[in-house]
């Protein structure tokens, strides 16, 4: 088997449209599901994966707060961080619209889009999530929820350029989502597709936005926040994967579940 230090030292690709953060991210993501950092071991400090990568401190920090949220990494105070014993299943889940379920009756959320992507070499967590090759092409949005006027979540979604929707659908989407007052990718989803989007669960984690999440948001990097994370299926393949970072601010996040 490759040794840690060699793996995780291999270069970097930096000419894609993917964030050095997502490719930090999977670099390391691809570490702990190839067994090269297996369950329950120590990984390398921050320092040490920076010098090892070629990239900032501050980068890796974002890249494993990304692991912490998702369930691969924890922390020991004083200590150091470790790959989780059990690593999360790849299943696949989903609640309805962010909007809707941050909406009340009195003040409605507005939508902002601050990113639309086509990203031609996607990070690993996000081919995983949505069941393509790796380096699959996919869409990224990126978009800021407000209530009353003030920023209460930030919700970045994906979907394949290819594959559970054909191509001239997948820019008919984009297009929609590039559209001034349109909602967000899930809803647009629901009102195409209807019952052939599958339902699912919702993964919740309680974390901090970091520097780039934090600045969309207006708020500090140690801000509390809730990770919601989602996915769908259309016809029983993978269409869609988001996280969702809600601030305190937003209130009490109601879920209907059913039987």
């Amino acid at each position: 088997m490759v040794d840690r230090l060699s793996f995780l030292s291999e270069e970097i690709p930096r000419d894609s449209g993917v964030p050095l953060r997502a490719r930090v991210h999977s670099r390391i993501l691809d570490a702990i599901r190839s067994g090269v950092l297996p369950p329950g071991s120590m990984i390398p400090t921050e320092t040490e994966l920076g010098q090892l990568m070629g990239v900032s401190r501050t980068v890796v920090r974002e890249a494993l707060m990304l692991l912490d949220e998702d369930g691969f990494l924890f922390s020991r105070r004083g200590v150091g961080r470790f790959v989780a014993d059990a690593l999360p299943p790849r299943g696949l889940e989903r609640i309805r619209p962010l909007e809707e379920l941050l909406r009340t009756p009195t003040s409605p959320v507005a939508l902002h889009r601050s990113e639309v992507t086509l990203q031609q070499l996607s990070a690993t967590f996000v081919t995983e999530g949505l069941g393509l090759r790796a380096n699959a092409a996919t869409w990224f949005f990126e978009t800021v929820l407000s209530r009353d006027g003030e920023a209460v979540a930030l919700s970045q979604e994906h979907f394949p350029a290819a594959g559970a929707i054909d191509a001239e659908n997948s820019d008919a989407i984009a297009a929609a989502m590039r559209a001034t007052g349109g909602g967000s990718l899930l809803s647009i989803l629901l009102s195409r597709y209807g019952s052939q989007i599958g339902r699912g669960a919702v993964r919740i984690t309680p974390g901090v936005p970091g520097a780039s999440r934090a600045a969309l948001l207006g708020t500090s990097t140690s801000e509390p926040v809730l990770i919601v994370t989602q996915t769908a299926a259309l016809n029983g393949a993978p269409c869609y994967l988001a996280k969702h970072l809600v601030l305190s601010r937003a209130g009490h996040l109601s879920i209907l579940q059913t039987g």
